[in-house]
């Protein structure tokens, strides 16, 4: 199932917190004086999310916004840190400009294209976990991806900086192999390698890895 939150920030905290427990485990336990029932419930959730409450803030000169430092403040807060600790991918969208509207310049792949890219990156997954009890890289526990699907040698180094640096928690060092096996398998790569640990590292917290990355056929 995919659940989306569009505004997000407009959701109280309260609310969007109550999503932490079942995107760690894939249920939800409901108590009541009766009993407890145990409920599935993996999905997938995106998230959007305005700068700002208006939505006009930018980082350039000509920013329109006209929110209080204290009202923006208390807007993002309201994505708590464990929550989205618990977000693999944090891809910040800019503006369309006039020219990229009006342009004629050339366009993405095809939908085709990406489908069939992503089904055989989903088939290199269940192939490799075809004798355990997972079939997709988000499925596998992080102790186990690290034990029995280790990336090419040294390629998590970066990774574990940001671990020890407190840029990175424990949690999402996992999260980020996850993706970085994600990433390989759309790549045709047998483990991820430093450039596919940078992308997932770079999808995780916006920040540049140095290393040229590409997603692709033997990329």
């Amino acid at each position: 199932m995919v659940g989306k939150d569009d505004e997000a920030p407009e959701f109280s905290g309260h609310a969007l917190d109550a999503l932490r427990q079942p995107l760690e485990s894939g249920h939800v336990v409901i108590a009541r004086a009766a009993g407890v029932v145990r409920l599935p419930a993996k999905f997938l959730m995106m998230l959007a999310a305005n700068p700002c409450p208006c939505g006009r803030r930018s980082s350039g000169p000509h920013s329109a916004c006209e929110c209080p430092a204290a009202a923006v403040r208390r807007y993002q807060a309201r994505l708590s840190g464990p929550l989205l600790d618990r977000v693999d991918l944090r891809v910040e969208v800019r503006p369309v400009t006039r020219a990229e509207l009006v342009g004629t310049g050339t366009r993405g792949e095809t939908s085709a294209t990406v489908a069939a890219r992503v089904l055989a990156a989903r088939e290199r997954a269940a192939a490799r976990l075809a004798h355990t009890p997972w079939r997709t890289n988000s499925d596998v526990p992080g102790h186990e991806m690290r034990t029995h699907w280790p990336p090419a040698t040294g390629a998590m180094h970066r990774a574990e900086a940001q671990l020890e640096s407190g840029t990175l928690t424990a949690r999402g060092l996992d999260r980020v192999l996850r993706v970085a096996w994600t990433v390989a398998d759309l790549a045709g790569h047998d483990r991820p390698t430093e450039q596919d640990v940078a992308l997932a590292l770079h999808l995780r917290t916006g920040i540049p890895q140095g290393v040229p990355m590409a997603i692709g056929a033997d990329a």
